[in-house]
């Protein structure tokens, strides 16, 4: 079945015995990511999962439904979650959804899948399934999830504060319910207490990474002003923010640089390109000499890295700093080369 939001939720707060998998796919992998946290926050504590991935399905179909009709050595409650997946596990799902049983919920985080491809379509054609398509909310979406989220955890967000969270977080789901996390927990606030959360809350729990320190970490690394990255990267280190809207941030002038590198090698002059692009005066050295520095094919795989980085970032939790600072680190490296 094709699920909205709310029946998503619904299901994932109070799973339904004859529910067998649970299909996130689409971009926003982070979204995907708080969804499965979400079963299993529901499923309980003492909860064990078993996670998977789309190699091993993809060599082994029936594993997944074998997992899905196993029952726990303790006795305990249990649920698989199979991670990096593509069409690859169609065939363990169909196998899933066609078992006589299956005690287990199954939730795929599939970011690549295609909305029209046979994975999803298989999900939606079964009344064991719920597919949900997980893509990256608009400056709107954010704003009203943020609201929801807050209001999961008793507090009424000032719409000021509410901005914020969606600024510092760049609409990163995961990040927002962090940041409306610690804010709850800052204010003492569950739903049976409720409390007022303020930009004075913000202030005192809140993402403290400036915008401007997010583009100058951006500029070094596509740069190659390795020491200049360093310096930026130390002045972010007592943040308590994720890597995530650098990454992000990143992401967004890879794609910018690739655009105008395409341009020029169409035979348009840089400064000409710039000002089409609207690029910042005060970025516009920093942009002719990236884009001096680097060629198209070089440019888009520093993106596919990017995203593949934003992904290990997720999956690597309190470590994803490490993880994103060694990526810009190579990054810059590369470029200085």
């Amino acid at each position: 079945m094709k699920a909205t939001e709310a029946r998503l939720t619904a299901a994932l707060d109070r799973p339904p015995a004859d529910l067998r998998l649970y299909l996130l796919h689409g971009p926003d992998e982070a979204t995907a990511q708080a969804h499965a946290a979400r079963l299993a926050r529901a499923l309980g504590a003492g909860t064990e999962r078993v996670d998977l991935d789309g190699a091993t399905l993809r060599g082994d179909p029936a594993r997944l439904s074998d997992e899905a009709a196993a029952i726990s050595l303790f006795g305990d409650t249990r649920y698989i979650r199979v991670s990096a997946a593509g069409e690859e596990i169609l065939d363990a799902v169909l196998a899933l959804l066609d078992a006589d049983t299956a005690g287990n919920p199954v939730v795929v985080i599939a970011p690549t899948i295609k909305a029209t491809g046979k994975l999803v379509k298989a999900a939606i054609e079964s009344d064991r399934a719920l597919a949900f398509a997980c893509y990256p909310p608009n400056a709107r979406d954010a704003a009203a999830v943020v609201g929801e989220l807050g209001r999961a955890e008793g507090l009424r967000i000032a719409p000021a504060a509410v901005q914020r969270i969606v600024r510092a977080s760049d609409g990163d789901r995961a990040v927002m319910a962090r940041e409306v996390e610690k804010l709850a927990l800052f204010l003492d606030a569950a739903p049976d207490r409720p409390a007022d959360a303020d930009e004075d809350a913000l202030d005192v729990v809140g993402a403290d990474i400036a915008e401007g320190e997010i583009g100058d970490v951006v500029l070094a690394a596509t740069g190659g002003d390795v020491p200049a990255l360093v310096d930026g990267l130390r002045r972010m280190a007592g943040a308590d923010t994720s890597p995530i809207p650098l990454l992000r941030a990143l992401g967004r002038r890879l794609l910018s640089l690739a655009e105008m590198r395409a341009a020029i090698d169409s035979g348009e002059g840089v400064d000409q390109v710039m000002k089409r692009h609207r690029v910042f005066w005060r970025e516009e050295a920093a942009t002719a000499a990236a884009l001096r520095r680097w060629r198209l094919p070089a440019l888009a795989a520093a993106l596919a890295a990017a995203r593949r980085t934003e992904r290990e970032v997720i999956a690597a939790g309190p470590a994803g700093r490490v993880v994103a600072e060694s990526f810009l680190l190579r990054l810059a490296q590369r470029a200085a080369r």
